[in-house]
C-alpha cells in the first residue's frame, strides 16, 4: 500500500493535506479534551473555559488557560510528519495544507501559508475591531491585551465551543481540496466538522485519498488507501527522494 501511494505521489501534481490532534500529538502536545486531569480547569471543563461563553463572562479566565496552555507547548518541536510535509511544498505544483491544530508546529516546521483551520493558540484578535497580534511580541503580564489599533481589549484567536470556523480560511482549505490530485487525512477522527468535510469535497472531486491515522475512523471505508501507524513514522515514509 505504501508503494501505491508513492506511485500516485510521484504523477501527482496537486496535493491536499488535511491534519488534526494526532500529528501534533506526537510532539507532545496534550488535546486537552478529557482523561486524566485535562478534562477541567480549575474546576471548570474543557467545553465551558473554552467556550464563546466564557469570553463574554470571564475574559481574564479564558486568558488564563490559555496561557497555560502556551506554557506547556512553547517547549515542544515539530516531529518527522510536521517536517516532511514542510518539504512537500517545494516538491509540487501547489500543496495546500489546512490543520484543525492550532499549536503553530507546522510553520514552525518551515511550512508556509498553513490554513489553520481552528486559528492558532499564538494569536491575539481584538474583540472590537479584529485587528491581529503575534502574542510572542505582546506584553505577556497585560491580561487581556490591549489591541495596537483601536485600544479594544483582546481574546485568543481560535474557534471555540460555539463559534463556527473562519468563511475565508474554510474556502481557501474546500478549494484546495477541490482540485487535488491526492488528498491526504492525518491524525485526525474524522468526526469534527466542517473540516472533516475537506475529504468529501476531494473525493468527490476524483481526488486519490489516503488516510494515515493509527486506527479505524468513520472516514477509513470511504478511502482509496489507509496507512495505519503514526504520522511521524509514516509521511517520511512517503518522502520520495
Amino acid at each position: 500500500m505504501l508503494e501505491e501511494v508513492r506511485q500516485k505521489l510521484r504523477d501527482a501534481r496537486r496535493v491536499f493535506v488535511l491534519t488534526g490532534a494526532g500529528v501534533s500529538a506526537e510532539s507532545g502536545v496534550p488535546t486537552f479534551r478529557g482523561g486524566g486531569h485535562s478534562a477541567v480547569w480549575k474546576g471548570l471543563p474543557f467545553s465551558v473555559i473554552s467556550s464563546a461563553g466564557m469570553v463574554e463572562r470571564d475574559l481574564p479566565a479564558v486568558w488564563e488557560w490559555f496561557d497555560y496552555r502556551r506554557g506547556v507547548l512553547e517547549s515542544l518541536k515539530p516531529n518527522p510528519a510536521h517536517t516532511t510535509l514542510a518539504r512537500w511544498q517545494d516538491r509540487f505544483t501547489a500543496l495546500t495544507l489546512a490543520t484543525q491544530n492550532i499549536d503553530g508546529l507546522h510553520a514552525a516546521a518551515g511550512s508556509r501559508g498553513v490554513l489553520e483551520l481552528h486559528g492558532s493558540i499564538w494569536r491575539a484578535r481584538c474583540t472590537r475591531c479584529r485587528h491581529h497580534e503575534d502574542l510572542r511580541q505582546l506584553d505577556q503580564f497585560v491580561r487581556p491585551p490591549i489591541c495596537g489599533k483601536c485600544n479594544g481589549t483582546m481574546r485568543p484567536d481560535v474557534v471555540l465551543f460555539g463559534e463556527t470556523l473562519p468563511v475565508s480560511v474554510f474556502e481557501q482549505a474546500a478549494e484546495g481540496a477541490r482540485r487535488c490530485d491526492v488528498c491526504f487525512v492525518i491524525g485526525t477522527s474524522a468526526l469534527v466538522y466542517p473540516a472533516a468535510g475537506l475529504a468529501d469535497i476531494a473525493r468527490d472531486a476524483g481526488a486519490y485519498l489516503v488516510e494515515i491515522n493509527p486506527e479505524q475512523t468513520p472516514l477509513s471505508q470511504l478511502c482509496d488507501a489507509t496507512l495505519r501507524g503514526a504520522a511521524g513514522e509514516l509521511v517520511p515514509r512517503l518522502d520520495l527522494k
